[in-house]
């Protein structure tokens, strides 16, 4: 009997010892090996069993929340570069998952990861003060954009104030990441980890719409299609369905798909071997054939535009040819005849004047510049689009179509909201081409160009669609934006350390 007692013993006592083991992993328990932790656990077991009892399921997904909730929290809050990674992965998934039919509040949940990060930093601002992220440039110009942006709550012309309250988050409050990201961003080595993340993120996006493409959509991707007679009429053109991949729509799939190839072209110009260089060719290649899936005429214009300027900014023999080959593909694709709907929209894109739906969007903006002119600032911020139709729909600006994320800060934040807009663009574009030429570190010096490209392309593509409201956009930009002021720390750093080795 006695033999059959012992093994029986030891199968329970390795099976408690990986229990224990778990829990001490999740932060739940802590030194679980004397008879108090072990009394612990047994009484919350108790209360969870009886808890189901009681309560149903509902009761045990409720506990099964918390445990995973309370180790996120904690790993936000306390290891901000885990929580940094996660954040910008979701970023770029989130709109998949709701599209997938995760019946979870998801943008609630990026709001409470920020809401984590700004706590982690005020917590280490407390315990060791260090002001320095709050200065500079770039910073004084969110922070004065951010406060026009509350202040906007009080504008007297706003026809809802809970329009302010939905899109005061998109808008001003991630904004706030930028300082995260300057703070906890601190090693050459961490800003690889997120370039190779970015650029995995981009190549799932692009073979997924390369997918969508041509071995079609999938059932629910059917399902969201015919949803709504309104979703045919942006999106099946000339019969075909332009592509969004795993984001909300083609635009913001569009402008992905071409910052991450401007990533690849800055990259390009740092010290990489003949193989990554190869792949980082693939890459820009793969990424702009899928933009073109997407059917947006405003990301085909964005490419040849931000060569140009890498023309400008690194000008030599290598640059220019390169520049001269892009050239010459450009005039063949835009000027060889086809009857390919996916390249006929792209010619299209070069031919403003017989585009349709330009014309509109050049007559609407005419009709509205009067309303600017007298409404210094603007009708409120979330007067337009779909906050406006919902709080305000008797107003003259919930059925205006921005089409324009510099027309939409005229529009709702007025002409002092577009004039500070447009001063932190400049801002941020002067500061980058001022530390581009200042970086020493060859390999820096290209992550730097990269960002700046980006910035070019994000800011040139703000005039025929909104940029920067949307995930992954409005989160990557901010990104980009405090990477600038990274990489030039992160330079001087190293400056320092060999002048005082030497």
């Amino acid at each position: 009997m006695d033999n059959i007692i012992i093994p029986i013993k030891r199968k329970e006592e390795g099976w408690r010892k990986k229990l224990l083991a778990n829990l001490r992993q999740l932060v739940l328990i802590e030194k679980l090996n004397n008879p108090v932790g072990i009394t612990v656990l047994t009484v919350l077991s108790l209360l969870v069993a009886l808890g189901i009892a009681k309560l149903g399921f509902i009761f045990g997904v409720l506990c099964m929340i918390v445990v995973i909730a309370l180790p996120a929290v904690y790993t936000i809050v306390m290891y901000p570069r885990i929580g940094m990674i996660i954040y910008l992965t979701m970023a770029y998934l989130i709109m998949w998952f709701l599209r997938l039919g995760v019946n979870f509040p998801l943008g609630t949940l990026m709001d409470g990861m920020e809401g984590l990060f700004i706590l982690g930093l005020l917590i280490r601002q407390k315990q060791k003060p260090d002001w320095k992220i709050f200065k500079g440039p770039i910073s004084v110009w969110i922070l004065v954009w951010i406060s026009y942006n509350l202040l906007e709550f009080a504008n007297p012309t706003a026809e809802s104030r809970l329009a302010w309250v939905y899109t005061v988050r998109s808008v001003a409050v991630v904004m706030f990441m930028y300082f995260i990201f300057v703070y906890n961003i601190r090693t050459k080595a961490y800003v690889k980890l997120i370039i190779k993340l970015w650029l995995g993120l981009a190549f799932f996006g692009a073979a997924y719409a390369f997918k969508q493409e041509h071995f079609g959509f999938f059932p629910f991707e059917e399902a969201y299609l015919h949803s709504d007679p309104n979703i045919a009429l942006l999106l099946f053109i000339g019969g075909t369905w332009r592509k969004f991949s795993i984001f909300s729509d083609p635009v913001v799939f569009s402008y992905t798909m071409v910052v991450s190839s401007m990533l690849c072209v800055g990259l390009l110009t740092g010290p990489l071997s003949l193989k990554k260089k190869l792949v980082l060719y693939f890459l820009i290649g793969f990424f702009l054939l899928n933009m073109l899936y997407s059917g947006t005429r405003g990301a085909d214009v964005l490419p040849p535009v931000c060569l140009l300027l890498l023309a400008i900014l690194k000008y030599n023999k290598k640059v220019l040819i390169m520049l001269l080959v892009g050239a010459g593909l450009m005039a063949t694709l835009i000027f060889l005849p086809t009857g390919n709907q996916t390249l006929g929209r792209f010619q299209s894109a070069f031919k403003p004047s017989n585009d349709a739906s330009f014309n509109v969007r050049k007559i609407n903006q005419k009709r509205i510049q009067p309303y600017i002119l007298s409404h210094p600032l603007g009708g409120g911020l979330g007067a337009t689009g779909e906050w406006g139709q919902r709080f305000a729909p008797y107003s003259f600006l919930a059925s205006f179509p921005p089409d324009s994320g510099y027309v939409r800060v005229a529009v709702e934040l007025g002409s002092i909201g577009l004039f500070l807009f447009c001063m932190l663009m400049f801002t941020i574009l002067r500061v980058g081409i001022n530390n581009y030429y200042s970086i020493k570190d060859p390999q820096l010096k290209s992550f730097c160009l990269a960002m700046v490209l980006i910035v070019f392309a994000f800011n040139i593509g703000n005039y025929p669609q909104e940029a920067l409201v949307q995930f992954p956009s409005n989160v990557y930009f901010y990104l980009v934006t405090a990477l600038i002021v990274v990489i030039k720390r992160i330079d001087d750093q190293q400056n320092q350390q060999l002048q005082h080795g030497q």
